[in-house]
């Protein structure tokens, strides 16, 4: 008889462990709090417009791909992903412009405009990250770090690809010009982490974009949550929805099953949590006589990931020249992120990741409108920001600043809206904090020192997604999933 395994939460990580899970033959229940799947990429529909809810970016799409082999069915016959020209357009508040790709002739007009005398130094960057990305991703993304004694093995290479360094101080290392440090630097935004801390590792983003480019699935990201869903239908995983885990039942060792809504109970041979470690471990395991020193001083240690503050608009007049992805850089950088991660305050000099969908899909927005979201790194709920008194301030100011840069007359052309601050990711994705990522992705909270794939407490709990290893973002959270293959 097939074990049973309980799989809580559909992000990514849930979704692709369930599927990996049942190729293996276990008998798999997915259960998800929501009543739609996807977690942090659920989609909003507002008066006509459709919003992903959170990632937009889709790198290594293999890893889809290996999903719907694993039951010799094909991707392109469920969803299609379409390969992006333009990768990013990068706005200083200057109103200069960096148009960011994959064509290496574009890519050499584009570093000219800012430093000539940086080309040679882009090229090393990008040879050198090639090998960080050979060790850090090609090698290493799928292994569990269960073990200290596989961790030291890694440590001389690791040292040797300058890990010990930020992601923004390698960089300086090849780049000398500011606005450029800037645009090359800025990957760890997209995993949670603060360019000046987060280890250099996180630089093979860098090459991972080159390497795949970077895709968009038409109908939105929430159409891959959709193709998923389908798949595991087709293929006989039991998905329960509109169930909140509210206790994982544990005696001893072994976790023993769920407790949904504080009433029904299901009992399992193994749990697989694609939700936050932190929360998991201090808010849905009621017992902790299992947590030793060590572990408890693992977890009071922990820095967590910022916070995030989205704001999700129609605009009835159609802003062709703005590009799919647009990342816009506020005077300050450095010191802004100071304020985010380690002050806790909001700072009127904001950064910010734009979103427009209808660039390259028409159909998520009415004809002759405009889908987006802007999305703005702020302090976590640890900051004690009181969004209920701050939200409608915070949204007019990112509006002012749109209208007055990538945006003009954003203002006067908003004709729906809503936004999510961590305060959603606290209480309805449940991350501690409301981080919008988990821990934070520095060398002392990364590979063996995250939260481990096989739980370091309970011998039959395991955990994939943001969290754990390899990380956020979308080819680290599917990545989790392929440590998780090798566990069972």
């Amino acid at each position: 008889m097939a074990k049973k395994i309980i799989v809580i939460g559909s992000g990514f990580g849930g979704l692709a462990s369930s599927l990996r899970l049942k190729a293996k033959g276990y008998e798999v229940t997915l259960v998800e709090k929501h009543p739609d799947l996807g977690g942090r990429a659920r989609v909003f529909k507002k008066d006509a417009f459709t919003y992903d809810g959170g990632p937009t970016v889709i790198t290594a799409p293999y890893l889809f791909d290996e999903l719907f082999n694993l039951f010799n069915k094909k991707i392109s016959d469920y969803v299609k992903i379409v390969p992006l020209d333009l990768w990013y357009r990068f706005v200083f508040s200057d109103g200069q412009t960096f148009d960011y790709s994959g064509n290496e002739k574009s890519m050499e007009k584009e570093i000219n405009k800012f430093s000539g005398k940086d080309l040679k130094g882009y090229n090393d960057l990008v040879n050198f990250t090639e090998k960080i990305f050979n060790k850090g991703f090609t090698e290493l993304s799928d292994k569990p770090f269960n073990n200290l004694t596989f961790m030291i093995k890694q440590i001389p290479s690791l040292l040797s690809l300058k890990s010990y360094k930020s992601v923004y101080k390698l960089v300086s290392n090849y780049i000398k010009n500011e606005k450029l440090r800037r645009v090359f630097s800025m990957h760890p935004l997209l995993v949670g982490g603060n360019p000046f801390t987060t280890t250099s590792i996180y630089t093979l983003i860098l090459f991972l974009e080159k390497k795949w480019g970077i895709h968009y699935s038409m109908g939105g990201t929430g159409s891959v949550v959709n193709a998923l869903e389908k798949l595991m239908k087709e293929e006989n995983i039991k998905i329960i929805k509109s169930a909140e885990v509210t206790e994982i039942i544990s005696s001893d060792s072994r976790v023993k099953g769920i407790k949904i809504n504080n009433s029904e109970i299901i009992d399992c041979d193994y749990i697989v949590c694609n939700s936050d470690p932190p929360n998991v471990y201090q808010n849905l395991i009621k017992s902790k006589n299992n947590y030793n020193f060590l572990f408890k001083q693992k977890t009071k240690r922990m820095d967590y990931s910022m916070g995030l503050f989205v704001y999700y608009f129609g605009s009835k007049k159609q802003y062709k020249d703005v590009a799919h992805h647009t990342i816009y850089f506020g005077d300050s950088y450095e010191k802004h992120l100071d304020k985010i991660f380690e002050e806790k305050i909001l700072s009127e000099d904001i950064s910010y990741y734009l979103h427009r969908p209808s660039a390259t899909d028409p159909n998520m927005a009415p004809s002759g409108q405009d889908a987006f979201y802007v999305l703005v790194p702020v302090p976590n709920n640890l900051s004690r920001i009181n969004w209920s008194d701050k939200g409608d301030e915070f949204k007019n100011l990112i509006l002012d600043k749109m209208d007055k840069s990538v945006l003009p007359g954003i203002k006067e052309n908003v004709i729906s809206d809503f936004y999510l601050t961590p305060n959603y990711f606290e209480n309805d994705l449940a991350t501690l904090h409301g981080s919008g990522f988990s821990i934070q992705p520095k060398f002392s909270q990364s590979a063996y020192f995250r939260f481990h794939n096989r739980s370091e407490v309970f011998e039959n709990l395991y955990f994939v997604g943001a969290g754990t290893h390899p990380g956020a973002g979308m080819p680290g959270v599917l990545s989790s999933a392929k440590v998780l293959d090798r566990l069972f």
